[in-house]
Order: structure tokens, then C-alpha cells, then sequence
């Protein structure tokens, strides 16, 4: 069974956000074993410069880092990536399956996005769309992709 970490910057705040990300989790206990880590953000002042923001993109680097497992296939989640269909998305585990590689984990950066020492040493950098959305959303959309592709790969009816 693949191994499926998501690591996000940032505490699901809204409970409603809480609980569609519970129901994901639900969903996927029979397709994966999914872990969500759930890290602080550091904070800025209002009108950071861009020294600080750079700053402490690298000091979130470094904890993001800390939690990958080794070995693992990275996704860095970025505006400059590539967008993929469900089915490009199901693609991919599976071929990570037949290679052997059994953990995939995919990072969403904080609101500032990701420093370019996590997203340069990424296996691959993925964009959910042109369009911008809270990371709570981005969090929840990504989840849902992830057990929507785990149903392809199933020959599920949840993806028509």
C-alpha cells in the first residue's frame, strides 16, 4: 500500500474545512496510508520585506525537510508547476508503484509559497490551477485529487 504524506504550513482553522479533510482521510484509509503533517508557519510582520520573506521561506524549508521521509517521491505544490488531469494524477502512482516506490509526499507552502531549496530539490513541481486558493482549499482540493486518482486506479464509479 502507497504511503501518502501530505506536509502543509499552516492548521485547518474552519471546522467545516476540518471536516472534508476528515472525510478524505476516511475515504482513503482503504487506498493508502496517508499521513497529514501539519506544521506552524513562521511568523512575518505585515508589509514583510523581501529579505524576510526569504528569510523565512528557508527557516520553513528547514522544517518541511525535517518531516520527509527518505526515499520518498517529493511534489512541491507551486504556481510555476505543472497542472495535471485526475487521470495524469493516477498515472503517476502508478507508475511510482512499478518502480518501487512506495512513499509519495506532497508539500503546500505557506502564504508566501515555498523557498527554492524545497521546491529545486522536489522531484516534481505540480500547480492546482492558474487560480489562486486559500491553503485550506488548496489542502482539501489536493486530497480529493489524491482519492480521486487512487479510484481510477481502482476502476472506482466516483470518477466518471
Amino acid at each position: 500500500m502507497m504511503n501518502v504524506t501530505v506536509i502543509a504550513l499552516g492548521k485547518m482553522k474552519e471546522s467545516y474545512m476540518r471536516e472534508f479533510v476528515a472525510e478524505y482521510e476516511k475515504r482513503l484509509k482503504t487506498m493508502c496510508k496517508l499521513n497529514i503533517i501539519e506544521l506552524s508557519p513562521v511568523s512575518l510582520p505585515d508589509n514583510p520585506s523581501e529579505k524576510q520573506i526569504s528569510q523565512t521561506l528557508d527557516e520553513e524549508a528547514k522544517k518541511i525537510s525535517e518531516k520527509i521521509p527518505s526515499g520518498s517521491y517529493v511534489v512541491s505544490l507551486c504556481i510555476e508547476g505543472k497542472q495535471k488531469s485526475s487521470e495524469r494524477l493516477a498515472e503517476m502512482f502508478s507508475s511510482l508503484a512499478l518502480k518501487g516506490v512506495s512513499s509519495v509526499v506532497f508539500i503546500i507552502g505557506s502564504s508566501f509559497g515555498l523557498s527554492e531549496k524545497i521546491k529545486m530539490s522536489s522531484d516534481e513541481r505540480f500547480s492546482m490551477s492558474e487560480m489562486t486558493f486559500p491553503h485550506q482549499m488548496a489542502r482539501v482540493m489536493l486530497l480529493e485529487q489524491i482519492y480521486r486518482a487512487f479510484s481510477i486506479l481502482n476502476g472506482s464509479k466516483y470518477h466518471k
